[in-house]
């Protein structure tokens, strides 16, 4: 019996010890993972929804803001002017009206070329009987009735009628040619596909030739001029040559890129600034002659530091940080310094170094695992 009950009881030893064992292997083995170092690894997907830009040593620029208006291009205009004194009777465009080569823009009757047409008529009277009798004067002359003294008399005074008419006919051509009639009408005509943009006549008045002033102004409005006023204390902060971007009350949230074409001077006396010049191209004719606008300008300072694009900041509890990209395995959060910010460009003072790899889009995404992962 007491053997019994001592095999029994080293049985019981032996299954517990087993038991225990794999007990022990069980909660060591659920433990493991959490000893584990979990680190954030970039999948392809988020990979190709990222970009990536490089720190780089870029000269400071200081932006200057200026108001000023639109004006045409006057080195790409066309001015009428008029060719006779003389009545307008109509004046069928406006300004701002779009006109096409050709098209008539006033109607002027004109006693000058009213005359001109008279004296075509009698040049041409004068032409048809100096060619009968040159004509009669040969036929005599071959037939021997006539002398040659009498035949190239004839001819001569053919030749000088035919020239008296050309002569008024040329006339006529400078002053209009098909664009005129035997009423004294000329019409002034668009040359060229544009838009009104100056006017100066209407029905009813008088003209002159000798007032030496134009009628109308034509300009196709591909490029712009743009001036902005530049006061005494901005003179040195705007140059020729220096990018500028324009904005309009019109269109607040579109920007025309151009660059400062010249800058004069002369201050205007009334408003004591200079004028700036900016050359646009006005592609989809968005701006037109005497809008407002606002005017940055972007000049260089000299100093260097070294940038990142905007989009690569992240601003967080008053703080801006960067994501620095080494390798899909390997990035960090680095918190920066900013200088300043121009456009679409934030200059650095620290916290990268020159050619860092920075993530510019989404990465927003990625900062908030790795800030995440830094928490655990």
């Amino acid at each position: 019996m007491t053997n019994h009950s001592n095999i029994r009881s080293i049985i019981n030893a032996a299954i517990l010890a087993v038991v225990s064992a794999v007990t022990l292997a069980s909660c060591e083995h659920k433990e493991a993972p959490a000893q584990e170092n979990k680190k954030f690894v970039l999948s392809d997907t988020m990979f190709n929804l990222i970009s990536i830009d490089t720190v780089h040593d870029c000269g400071v620029g200081d932006e200057i803001s200026l108001s000023g208006q639109v004006s045409y291009d006057e080195n790409n205009v066309i001015k009428i002017f008029p060719r006779n004194s003389g009545q307008v009777t109509s004046s069928r465009v406006s300004l701002g009206d779009k006109v096409s080569a050709g098209q008539v823009l006033a109607t002027v009757k004109s006693a000058d070329i009213a005359g001109n047409y008279s004296d075509l008529n009698s040049a041409n009277a004068d032409l048809a009987i100096a060619k009968r009798q040159m004509d009669n004067t040969e036929s005599l002359y071959k037939s021997g009735i006539s002398s040659e003294r009498e035949y190239n008399e004839a001819k001569q005074n053919y030749e000088k009628a035919l020239a008296a008419k050309n002569k008024i006919q040329s006339l006529i051509n400078i002053n209009g040619g098909g664009k005129t009639n035997a009423g004294g009408d000329y019409f002034l005509t668009s040359p060229i596909d544009g838009y009104i943009v100056e006017k100066k006549v209407n029905a009813g008045a008088y003209i002159r030739p000798d007032m030496g002033d134009y009628l109308f102004t034509i300009s196709n409005l591909k490029d712009v001029w743009v001036y902005a006023n530049i006061y005494e204390a901005d003179i040195p902060r705007v140059k020729t040559g220096y990018p500028v971007k324009v904005t309009t009350l019109s269109y607040p949230d579109k920007a025309f890129d151009g660059k400062v074409d010249n800058v004069s001077e002369v201050l205007d006396p009334q408003s004591k600034a200079l004028r700036a010049r900016i050359k646009i191209e006005n592609k989809e004719m968005l701006l037109k002659p005497d809008m407002f606008a606002k005017i940055i300008v972007t000049n260089q300072e000299g100093k260097t530091a070294l940038c990142i694009p905007k989009s690569a900041l992240i601003l967080q509890d008053g703080k801006s940080y960067v994501v620095v990209y080494r390798s899909r395995e390997d990035m960090q959060v680095a918190e920066v310094s900013v200088l300043k910010t121009v456009e679409d460009r934030v200059y650095i003072g620290s916290g990268l170094s020159e050619g860092q790899l920075v993530i510019t889009r989404n990465q927003l995404l990625i900062f908030n695992q790795l800030t995440t992962l830094d928490a655990k």
